[in-house]
């Protein structure tokens, strides 16, 4: 099992990015997926979900209103749309197997490692 990100870069504030997840190894085309960053000198914190028929979807407040997950199942790739960036959402975003259980509306983050290379998002001005 095998989770590869791209699609970071800089930008500047306001900006957006689609970051992906590209899955291979698996058995089935769909699982459930987190997106996590990790700031500089921060911990990794969880950013988003989505479960493996895309029926469940969950976006943090940190990102909450500008930004969506979905999924491509043919492409075997998950997708995080960031809109409307800040410069506290530069750090590298990760995907990983994540059961995305939602208690309430509250997202109890269950990574499955490995985690992936990660992918650099920079909003600067």
């Amino acid at each position: 099992v095998q989770l590869v990100e791209s699609g970071g870069g800089l930008v500047q504030p306001g900006g957006s990015l689609r970051l992906s997840c590209e899955g291979s190894g698996f058995t089935r085309g769909y699982y459930a997926i987190g997106w996590f960053r990790q700031a500089p000198g921060k911990e990794r914190e969880g950013v988003a979900c989505i479960n493996s028929n895309g029926a469940i979807a969950h976006l943090e407040d940190s990102v909450y209103g500008r930004s969506t997950i979905s999924r491509d199942v043919a492409k075997k790739t998950v997708y995080l749309q960031l809109n409307r960036l800040k410069p506290e959402d530069t750090g590298v975003y990760y995907c990983v197997q994540d059961p995305c259980d939602i208690y309430g509306r509250k997202w109890l983050p269950s990574p499955n490692p490995p985690w992936g290379q990660g992918t650099q998002v920079t909003v600067s001005s």
